[in-house]
């Protein structure tokens, strides 16, 4: 089995710090278009330099291009819809009579679906869209 918690760890977060940044250029490079058609454009190069980047780098996957594609998309479709359908409530529930005001609480619940997010997206890359990685090799 592989270990959870190795040098793809690293990889898969220095990825998310590139895409981040990429993203954040081109979103304010194309502020001119409007705030969704920049985010959108931002957030689909994003994707797609992310997906290149963790299935030759991170992950080293030699499975077929189309197949780790789709199940790339498919865990990031996952990964979106579980993170944000938990975060909310479950900042809701654990912040319930904290004091904290609401404005806070959803900015913490956003900042914990994120983290979430992050968490399930690269278990969900590791094991399941780019699983065809060979363990040990080139300290992956």
């Amino acid at each position: 089995m592989k270990k959870l918690l190795d040098a793809s760890l690293w990889k898969f977060l220095l990825v998310g710090v590139g895409n981040t940044l990429l993203s954040a250029v081109l979103m304010f490079a194309l502020e001119g278009l409007g705030y969704w058609p920049s985010t959108a454009i931002a957030y689909v190069a994003g994707a797609v330099m992310s997906f290149f980047l963790n299935r030759y780098f991170t992950f080293r996957s030699r499975e077929i291009f189309w197949r780790s594609a789709v199940k790339f998309a498919l865990n990031v479709a996952v990964c979106y819809g579980a993170a944000y359908a938990l975060a909310q409530p479950l900042a809701a529930w654990v912040l319930a009579g904290s004091g904290i005001p609401p404005l806070w609480q959803e900015r913490l619940a956003k900042m914990g679906g994120m983290c979430l997010y992050t968490a399930l997206n690269y278990l969900g890359q590791r094991f399941f869209a780019f699983a065809s990685s060979a363990p040990g090799k080139d300290g992956v």
